[in-house]
Parts: structure tokens; C-alpha cells; sequence
């Protein structure tokens, strides 16, 4: 109960929001890129080690992320190039953070690990890999977003870590942005392997079926000949 009352009230506030800029004639691609360059400063956090930081300009950067399109739906500005623009510049605001936790743990300083380094970078590559199979499959088939590592689930996992992340502090829940990068990076290779092959299952029933149809339609012409008319008796006349 206490859990639906606080999503309800951010609801509330969202919609409140969306309201007041659709009203104002906000045009939605201007809060695209307001929250693209608000996630690029996130990665700047991230690189300097401001994790905490880091974490709350995430959860602003995403807020306009999620208000972008509603506003788009309310002042009935949906456009192509809008939902072009979004999705480009999302991948820009997944990478930046990653760079930025790569430059991080590449430093030379206390928290230096060559081991976190490559684990950003193969989420890094995950990442943008599962973002253009979806993209790529969709020109072949309907709808591709299978796998349970999408791009809202790696900003979750990005603001859990960076808000955990207290140094010095020996408790269990502290300190997980290690662990939150092997998760993103086993964990998109594993959404990238599933979209590969929920792709390739969708084209073999559509080719199944097609191959179906076809057989079935040589049949039906194969069994609807030409009507022969019948035989006439021959009739043999007196003479």
C-alpha cells in the first residue's frame, strides 16, 4: 500500500509536469537534448569519482528521458525525426557513463582496477550491440525487445551503484558499482545472444509459413483442372 501511494504521487507529478510543458508549447526534442547533455555531465561525475553525485544528476537526466515522448503524445507533436533523435541519443547517454567509469577505474589512484576497466568496456559493447540488433531486426520483423537487460534496466543498475557507492564504509550493500558492472556486462551479451536468436525464430515462422502457404495453394490449383465435358454414347443408326 505504502509502495502504490509513493508510485501514484510520482505519477502524479509526472503527469503534472507533462501538463505544463505540453501547455507551454515545449518542443520535446529541446528536453532531449537538455537531458542528453545532463547525462553527459553524470559521466563527467562518474570520471572525476563524484559517484554519489553521479547518481542523482542520473535520475534528473532520465526524468526528462521519460518526459520527452509524453509530451511529444500530449502536444501532438510526435514526429519521425523525434523518435530518430531519441533513440540516437540515447545510445550517446548509455556510452558516457561507461566511458566515464572506465577513465574512473583506469586512474591512478586507490580504487584502479584493470579488471573494472574491461567489464565497463565489454558493457560498453554489449550495450550498443543489443540497442542495433533490436534496431536492425526491426526492419526485417514487427517488434524486437526481448531480453531482460534493456536500456531502463542498465540506468536502474547505474543509479543503484552510484548511490551505494560510499568509500570506506564495510557495509554489505555498499560500494556494488563493481558488481552492478558485471551484471551489465555478462548480462547484455546475454539480451544481445536472445534478441539474435528470438530474430532468427521469428524469420523461420514466417518463412515456414510462407512455404506453407505456398504448397498448400500448388495443391488447391493442381486439384481445380479444366472441366472435361463427358463422353457421348455413340449411337449406332439402323440402316
Amino acid at each position: 500500500m505504502f509502495v502504490n501511494g509513493i508510485g501514484r504521487g510520482a505519477q502524479r507529478i509526472i503527469d503534472a509536469m507533462v501538463r505544463w510543458l505540453a501547455y507551454g508549447h515545449i518542443n520535446p526534442n529541446i528536453l532531449t537534448v537538455i537531458g542528453v547533455a545532463i547525462n553527459v555531465g553524470s559521466g563527467l561525475l562518474f570520471g572525476l569519482g563524484y559517484f554519489f553525485a553521479a547518481g542523482i544528476v542520473l535520475i534528473v537526466a532520465n526524468l526528462f528521458d521519460m518526459l520527452d515522448g509524453q509530451v511529444a503524445r500530449l502536444s501532438g507533436r510526435v514526429t519521425q525525426y523525434g523518435g530518430f533523435l531519441d533513440s540516437s541519443l540515447d545510445r550517446l547517454s548509455d556510452m558516457v557513463v561507461f566511458v566515464g567509469l572506465m577513465v574512473f577505474y583506469a586512474r591512478g589512484t586507490q580504487f584502479h582496477s584493470t579488471l573494472n576497466v574491461f567489464l565497463a568496456g565489454a558493457g560498453l559493447m554489449g550495450s550498443v550491440m543489443v540497442s542495433y540488433a533490436s534496431a536492425r531486426a526491426e526492419s526485417l520483423i514487427s517488434k524486437c525487445d526481448v531480453g531482460f537487460l534493456r536500456r531502463p534496466e542498465r540506468v536502474v543498475l547505474f543509479i543503484i551503484g552510484a548511490l551505494s557507492t560510499h568509500p570506506g564504509s564495510t557495509n554489505f550493500f555498499a560500494n556494488r558499482m563493481p558488481a552492478v558492472l558485471w551484471v551489465l556486462a555478462v548480462g547484455s551479451y546475454w539480451t544481445f545472444a536472445h534478441r539474435m536468436y528470438h530474430t532468427w525464430y521469428e524469420l523461420n515462422k514466417v518463412s515456414t509459413k510462407s512455404a506453407t502457404d505456398e504448397s498448400q495453394a500448388s495443391i488447391s490449383a493442381s486439384n481445380t483442372g479444366p472441366e472435361r465435358r463427358a463422353d457421348q454414347p455413340l449411337v449406332h443408326k439402323a440402316g
